[in-house]
């Protein structure tokens, strides 16, 4: 059966084991993953906590969870993203504009862009971005 067919697995130190991160179809669960990363002593002990729940060439799909005061410093994305808030409000920077986006605000910024996360509260978010993997 096709949608059996993994490409990849995650990494097997997450405590839920590996998960198809590529595949013809791959059903992505987020209030499962969120829950997950939230349960993770990684989140309990740092500011941050993140999973991949989607990798393939050309496109990556990345839950973000940051805690409250959380900043993400300035970088650069080789590739276009989009970046969705599904809980909290952070604040985006780029191109020394301010855009704060509160649950179901998204925006898109172009590939080679500056820019900076601030977690205004604790907050999660979607990041999506166009990507090429090393064959």
């Amino acid at each position: 059966m096709t949608e059996n067919l993994k490409f990849n697995e995650a990494t097997p130190l997450r405590p839920e084991g590996p998960h198809t991160l590529d595949a013809p179809l791959v059903p992505i669960d987020l209030p499962a993953f969120l829950a997950q990363i939230k349960q993770e002593a990684t989140w309990h002990n740092s500011d941050r906590n993140a999973i991949t729940v989607f990798k393939t060439n050309g496109l990556r799909i990345v839950l973000v969870a940051l805690h409250a005061g959380t900043k993400i410093k300035e970088h650069r994305a080789e590739g276009i993203i989009s970046v969705q808030v599904l809980e909290g409000m952070i604040q985006f920077n780029a191109n020394d504009q301010d855009i704060n986006l509160a649950r179901g605000q998204m925006l898109a910024l172009q590939k080679g862009i500056s820019h900076s996360v601030l977690a205004k509260e604790e907050s999660v978010f979607l990041l999506t971005l166009t990507t090429t993997l090393e064959k």
